[in-house]
């Protein structure tokens, strides 16, 4: 029981989550004042403004170099895995999303195919560089604070 009390209790853990939280709560509520409908879906899912990723990563990086110092190998370690994220963020997934897009539209082109497709493919699945930029100034601001 003390495990999952320790666990609760670790900002490196219920910060970033909260911080994630906060961000995915607010693109739900921007996009139902956008589209006055409520997709709960937003919640869970990727893409938007801010990057809920990027603030994450970067809160958590912000705090272990406050408390391990900036010269620590699991500073280096966060840092770099922080990278990965962002860059995946705005770069690969970014990528996935804009073909996503594109076949969405050649499958709902009529008379260009005649593949059946049970569900349209994710489209919001990355950033671009400014929601990542947002995404990472939010997280050095939450870690700086806390």
């Amino acid at each position: 029981m003390n495990y999952l009390l320790d666990i609760l209790n670790n900002k490196f853990i219920y910060i970033p989550i909260l911080v994630w939280f906060f961000i995915q709560s607010f693109k739900v509520i921007w996009d139902l004042v956008a589209t006055k409908k409520f997709n709960f879906k937003r919640i869970l899912g990727a893409g938007g403004m801010p990057s809920s990723h990027s603030a994450v990563v970067t809160s958590l990086t912000v705090l272990i170099g406050k408390s391990e110092g900036l010269d620590s190998p699991i500073f280096a370690l966060s840092f770099i895995f922080a990278m990965v994220v962002m860059y995946d963020a705005a770069g690969v997934r970014r990528a996935a999303g804009k073909q996503a897009h594109l076949l969405n539209k050649i499958i709902e082109t009529p008379g260009l195919t005649n593949v059946e497709v049970q569900e349209r493919l994710v489209e919001v699945l990355g950033h671009t560089p400014l929601q990542v930029i947002v995404g990472a100034t939010i997280g050095i601001i939450v870690g700086l604070i806390f």
